[in-house]
């Protein structure tokens, strides 16, 4: 397909003419069917929902069709408007349109649906099993049209997927506004999302994949590694005389989506590690990509090349293709050292495709998620029991064990495992309470990204160079209290190119504060200004952040006033961004943990090497982080009070409310 047919097709939106069907791919990796769960009056009212994006003229053809999708996999995808060119992030100058924005987020939408980058490509699911750019190809196709023809005096209303319009507005407006998941807060159990999803009005949009940020493993990749550098200098402590972490042993699940940076981050760090996943098909993505270094299915393989890497302090991943209760218990029998503990199954949607029981074949398990939910639902929580209790024997010889904010701690304690403490709490932290939350989130770090819309290695480079010359002149002036985090940044994206961390778009994380954000994006549009980098590069986050998402269990985990069940700073934090000058912004229900356990927010801003873009880089990447930095100063977080405090004394128009501090002895002695 020519650069000009590739046009038209954008241009075209929903066809004038019915396209052919499209034969089902068994190649790819398919989203599992989803549960039936709605009535034959609801199935009528799904189908009125599908057909209303479609002339009467098609309606004949496709009600048979759509309704065969929904018995078939439990939703509507519209296969048959699945595009026939290629999906992939393209460089700017190839997609239509009258706004360099708008371009720039077309470019973001196929990154995210990219093949190599998706979980489940032809259902729209990015990652974590069910987190979706669109619900159906419908809203994929109106959306590329509506941001081909968008001015920069408009902006497009984005509901769960579905385009609601383009606006009229003015060029300092977002270009787009995106809410995914935004429901009536009595509404927000699993089921219901199960139930509206399968309607066709409302969607799960996971963190980055329904706001259009997804930059593939790379994504989560800096942050594990940190993590896991970190719980392993924790554990290190433990071993006087120990001098380095080469040849700890670090475990864990999950290389579908976002978990499959765990084994590129081990190598990273310099352990060995081992994750098991269930799906061959994500296994062999991930081996494909190089993003894990060996594959096993057997596990009387698997073990003995695992004590071989540990005793000769190798640095090593090896995915384990099978259940991660099976290998568990296996390493718990064996007497296995294991030093780092970890989950990242998809546990925020335990009983759709996000955690597998053992004892059963990857098939079985899909057929009956479909068929019996109920038993399936009795066969994930009596492996989540099984796979509590392999953990705890291996804690108790020594290993540290982390949740990873996928809601494993959670899911297990509703499923009767041995997870709780006698003081009523979870036996084991999330990696927010001891890691990332007190050494990163309070003092203003986090998952800063940038894409080069020009698609050229080359100005990836660029960027990699310029960052490390911005962080390392604050490294010479940076308190204390934040060296540490600065020398591993530093290193990181020094190394970050011979990583080969690049998956999809020219795309980079960096872990980064207010102040070294702000001074790399100043850098990056001045480079772009002189034509060093050659077209503009869209700043992100992750929201999985400092203040874009309030979620109890993880990003907020370590917030100890009561208020981590609020969600004022994610609401907040969008409403901000969106006046401050970010080009689009987002805000979801459910990324991360699970449905009605978060609220996030996200953002992304196309700079260009102009003033407005240098001028919306200085308002709002310092809302955009110091947002969450006065909540937690609030909360009495004494890092991010040192933070604050430095703060207010560079920026004499901040003024932050601080909290006083009372002594133990008067409470205890009032409440008595």
């Amino acid at each position: 397909m020519t650069n000009e047919e590739f046009k038209a097709a954008i241009r075209a939106g929903i066809p004038d003419v019915l396209p052919e069907p499209r034969e089902y791919d068994k190649e790819v990796n398919h989203a599992p069917k989803r549960k039936e769960i709605l009535t034959e009056d609801e199935k009528k009212l799904a189908l009125r929902n599908a057909l209303r994006y479609f002339p009467k003229k098609f309606h004949k053809t496709l009600a048979p069709e759509f309704a065969a999708e929904l018995r078939d996999y439990g939703r509507i995808y519209m296969y048959r408007f699945r595009p026939t060119y290629d999906m992939y992030a393209r460089s700017i100058d190839e997609y239509p349109h009258k706004s360099e924005q708008a371009a720039a987020i077309m470019l973001m939408i196929q990154n995210n649906l990219n093949p190599a980058v998706a979980q489940h490509p032809h259902e729209l699911i990015v990652y974590g099993g069910n987190g979706a750019a669109f619900q159906n190809w419908a809203q994929y196709l109106l959306t590329m049209k509506y941001l081909s023809e968008m001015t920069d005096e408009q902006t497009l209303v984005m509901y769960s997927g579905h385009p609601l319009g383009l606006f009229p507005s003015h060029k300092n407006a977002p270009r787009v506004v995106v809410t995914n998941g935004m429901v009536i807060p009595n509404y927000s159990k699993p089921d219901d999302w199960e139930r509206m999803n399968a309607l066709g009005v409302s969607q799960y949009g996971q963190m980055t994949a329904g706001s259009y940020m997804y930059i593939g493993p790379q994504g989560i990749v800096h942050g594990t590694t940190i993590t896991v550098l970190n719980a392993a200098r924790m554990q290190m402590k433990k071993e006087p005389g120990r001098k380095d972490i080469h040849g700890m042993l670090f475990v864990s699940s999950g290389l579908g989506g976002m978990s499959g940076a765990q084994p590129k981050a081990g190598n990273i760090a310099g352990v060995v590690s081992v994750v098991a996943e269930i799906n061959p098909k994500a296994a062999q993505k991930r081996y494909d990509q190089g993003w894990v270094d060996e594959l096993h299915s057997d596990l009387n393989e698997l073990i003995p090349a695992i004590r071989k890497a540990v005793e000769e302090r190798k640095t090593v991943s090896m995915a384990y293709v099978g259940n991660v209760v099976d290998l568990w218990e296996r390493l718990a029998e064996e007497n296995i050292k294991v030093d780092l503990g970890s989950d990242q199954t998809s546990l925020h949607n335990p009983w759709a495709g996000g955690y597998y029981p053992v004892d059963m074949t990857f098939e079985e398990s899909k057929q009956m998620m479909a068929e019996n939910p109920e038993l399936f639902r009795e066969r994930v929580q009596a492996s989540l029991r099984r796979q509590v209790a392999a953990i705890n024997k291996l804690t108790e010889r020594g290993m540290y064990f982390f949740d990873y904010g996928n809601a494993f701690l959670l899911q297990s304690e509703r499923a009767g495992a041995d997870i709780m403490a006698a003081d009523g709490k979870f036996r084991y932290p999330s990696y927010v309470q001891d890691i990332m939350g007190p050494m990163f989130f309070d003092y203003g770090f986090g998952p800063f990204r940038w894409v080069c819309t020009s698609g050229k290695p080359e100005d990836l480079a660029v960027t990699d160079r310029l960052a490390v010359e911005v962080l390392e002149d604050i490294c010479k002036t940076a308190p204390e209290e934040i060296q540490h985090q600065m020398e591993d940044n530093i290193h990181w994206i020094k190394e970050a190119g011979r990583n080969h961390l690049v998956v999809g778009s020219q795309a980079r994380i960096l872990y980064a504060d207010a102040e070294g954000r702000a001074k790399i994006a100043l850098a990056f549009n001045e480079a772009i200004k002189k034509g060093e980098i050659t077209r503009p590069v869209v700043l992100g986050r992750d929201h999985h952040d400092v203040s874009g998402t309030d979620s109890p269990f993880r990003e907020t985990s370590n917030i100890y006033d009561g208020s981590q069940f609020c969600a004022d700073m994610a609401v907040q934090n969008v409403i901000g961004d969106s006046f401050r000058g970010a080009t689009w912004v987002s805000i979801h229900n459910g990324g991360g943990v699970g449905w009605g356990e978060v609220i996030n927010g996200g953002f992304g801003m196309m700079i260009d090497g102009g003033e407005d873009s240098a001028r919306h880089i200085r308002e709002m990447l310092f809302w955009d982080v110091n947002n969450g930095i006065a909540r937690r100063s609030w909360a009495r977080n004494e890092g991010s009070i040192h933070s604050i405090e430095r703060e207010m004394e560079r920026t004499p128009n901040l003024k932050v409310t601080m909290p006083n501090f009372v002594d133990d002895e008067i409470i205890d002695n009032a409440v008595k």
